[in-house]
């Protein structure tokens, strides 16, 4: 019997940095001696740019376009310290649902059993989660990823994003999906956006497993097409993604979260903007808790 497959999703609505922490997360495992697949499930097809020296891979759904009867092998290309890449793609514009390509990618993989043939150690899935519905609930509701993370940071529509998800994930347990790993804090550096976040996961039930501060770095690796772990080996950040994929690696069982209801989360941000003004307006002391 071979090694057990661990297949993870990250989940982040647009613009969070959750293809940077997927891309980092990927080249620290790699760099651990994990064999690892990143499959960008996308529509944009730019998950796996920096470990490809910021280059696009042709998608699955690009190719099955151009010819029929395609071998998974022509859409798998290798990017940095050997790690696979794949990119979901999208259907053309204009037409048809954007999670088709996830749908699509996951079968003919499967059909063709290649993460089998590849012995892999890790396949991450890197997930739009801005809505979690049709494709985009694949990894989740047909329980293809064990574990799912969602990466967030304090702000208000991220925390929205990460509740929905949450919200799927609850319903989806109840017939055999995927359960939550935890939080992935992005772009937080301490203060009150560290107290935001961490008061969210308290009242959902779920965890931090990393704080991942807004570096200057990461943008510096990715205009050079890369990620900060092969771009800056040794600084900071790298050092908090190789972190991340200590704790990744060690990481065992997930669990279902309890998500907000609309007004319960509606009530919550109102609660601490209130908190924040009277931060600002000096009325509570900078050591003092609120």
């Amino acid at each position: 019997m071979g090694k057990p497959l661990k297949q993870i999703a990250i989940y982040g609505k647009g613009g969070i940095g959750k293809s940077t922490t997927t891309s980092n997360l990927s080249a620290a495992l790699s760099l651990m001696g994990f064999k690892v697949m990143q499959f960008g499930c996308d529509p944009k097809s730019d998950s796996t740019n920096t470990l490809r020296d910021g280059s696009y891979i042709p998608t699955v759904l690009d190719t099955l376009r151009e010819k029929s009867g395609l071998d998974a092998h022509d859409v798998i290309h290798r990017g940095f310290n050997g790690v696979y890449c794949v990119e979901a793609g999208g259907p053309a514009p204009g037409v048809g649902c954007a999670g088709r390509g996830i749908i699509t990618a996951v079968e003919l993989f499967r059909h063709q059993r290649i993460f089998e043939e590849l012995d892999l150690d890790y396949v991450i899935y890197d997930v739009l989660g801005d809505v979690v519905c049709g494709g985009f609930a694949v990894p989740i509701r047909e329980g293809i990823a064990k574990h799912v993370f969602t990466v967030s940071s304090a702000d208000f529509m991220s925390v929205y994003a990460a509740n929905n998800l949450f919200r799927g994930i609850l319903k989806y347990s109840r017939s055999g999906g995927a359960l939550l790993g935890g939080v992935i804090a992005n772009s937080v550096s301490g203060g009150y956006s560290k107290e935001i976040i961490s008061d969210f996961t308290n009242r959902t039930k779920t965890r931090i497993v990393e704080y991942a501060p807004r570096s200057i770095t990461v943008t510096q690796c990715e205009l050079r097409g890369k990620t900060v772990v092969e771009g800056a080996p040794e600084s900071e950040q790298a050092q908090i993604y190789m972190s991340l994929a200590e704790k990744i690696a060690a990481h065992e069982v997930s669990e279902i979260p309890a998500p907000l209801g609309v007004t319960e989360l509606r009530e919550w941000a109102s609660g601490w903007s209130e908190k924040l003004l009277q931060r600002v307006e000096g009325n509570v002391s900078p050591g003092e808790a609120i």
